[in-house]
């Protein structure tokens, strides 16, 4: 067993401190590296995208709309805004022919800053589009075209999308969704809860079954394809994630979601896990995550340079001067 907290510190002093849990296993299930809280509760959030967007696959709607590995990408996604997210988005809704209200996942300014004060500047306004979890939700909607389901209500947990979402899931994390952990993200979709020990049990499968003939091998190997290939539409320019499937050239999955929860698969070493943070602050999750590939030496050295900034977080203010750092520590 062991203790993962981030230590937040304003000069000398540690100002602010992250408690997290975590959960690594390897493909015979063996249990390499534990905070002892396998059994605890947790909504994964986005992290789960990759296995949201294995039914549209499944549903054939890539090849019916003619959508390609940017928008596969996509569809995993919690996209920042940028103008690549957008631009990608804009021609997804034109492909499949509806209009960008059509999507029920609400309405927030993009992620990136530098996008959003863009956008504010041009005079318009947001709309679906530039929600972080559009891309997922035009997933849904080509899916449910291609499977000839209306998409009036996709968003409901009765809805028979929902439930070929809901098998994908229960698949991979070999665990039925219990009726006291059904939950709403923050984009309108279901969300459920699971243990830990079956969440890392869903980062071992995408390992295994990656490799084995099951009804979402060809599937899931078509997202990963894309993911590795297009890492920025993960997240975006800056963020963990799609630096951390960047710098590693897709030998490591990883999926950041919010409430401070990151899932990971080291398709080398063959582990895999999740952590989440105790008080959900996202600012933690980087340099945990971090401190626990060197530990169990997932990275390469060169890719140790590349990703040393999120090792240490420096700190700034809005003057630019450094004050302090985020680091992390194992015990």
């Amino acid at each position: 067993m062991v203790s993962l907290s981030a230590l937040v510190y304003r000069g000398k002093l540690i100002e602010s401190k992250h408690k997290a849990l975590c959960l690594v296993k390897d493909v015979s299930n063996k249990v390499i590296l534990s905070t002892n809280n396998e059994k605890s509760l947790i909504y994964p959030r986005s992290a789960i995208k990759i296995f949201q967007a294995l039914p549209f696959i499944n549903s054939k709607a890539p090849n019916i709309f003619n959508l390609n590995e940017k928008n596969i990408a996509i569809s995993c996604s919690s996209h920042a805004g940028e103008t690549q997210h957008m631009h990608i988005l804009n021609e997804w809704i034109n492909k499949i022919e509806i209009d960008k209200y059509q999507l029920q996942c609400g309405i927030h300014n993009p992620l990136n800053e530098q996008s959003s004060n863009k956008l504010l500047l041009s005079g318009n306004k947001p709309t679906p589009l530039h929600n972080n979890c559009a891309g997922k939700h035009l997933g849904v909607i080509s899916g449910c075209i291609a499977n000839k389901m209306d998409i009036v209500n996709y968003v409901n947990y009765s809805h028979p999308y929902q439930q070929l979402i809901r098998e994908s899931i229960e698949y991979f994390m070999e665990s039925k969704i219990q009726s006291e952990c059904i939950g709403t993200d923050g984009c309108n979709l279901p969300q459920y809860a699971f243990p830990l020990s079956s969440i890392t049990t869903s980062m071992i499968n995408l390992i295994k079954k990656k490799k084995t003939k099951n009804k979402y091998s060809n599937s899931l190997n078509i997202i990963l394809s894309s993911i590795k290939q297009y890492p920025l539409l993960i997240g975006g320019s800056n963020h963990f994630d799609s630096e951390i499937i960047h710098f590693t050239k897709g030998r490591i999955f990883a999926k950041g979601g919010a409430e401070g929860v990151l899932l990971f698969a080291d398709f080398s070493k063959k582990i895999g896990g999740v952590i989440k943070i105790l008080d959900g602050n996202n600012r933690a999750l980087p340099t945990i995550a971090m401190q626990i590939f060197l530990k169990l030496e997932m990275l390469l050295e060169n890719e140790k340079k590349e990703l040393k900034n999120w090792t240490t977080q420096k700190l700034f203010n809005h003057k630019k001067k450094e004050i302090g750092k985020i680091t992390a520590e194992i015990k």
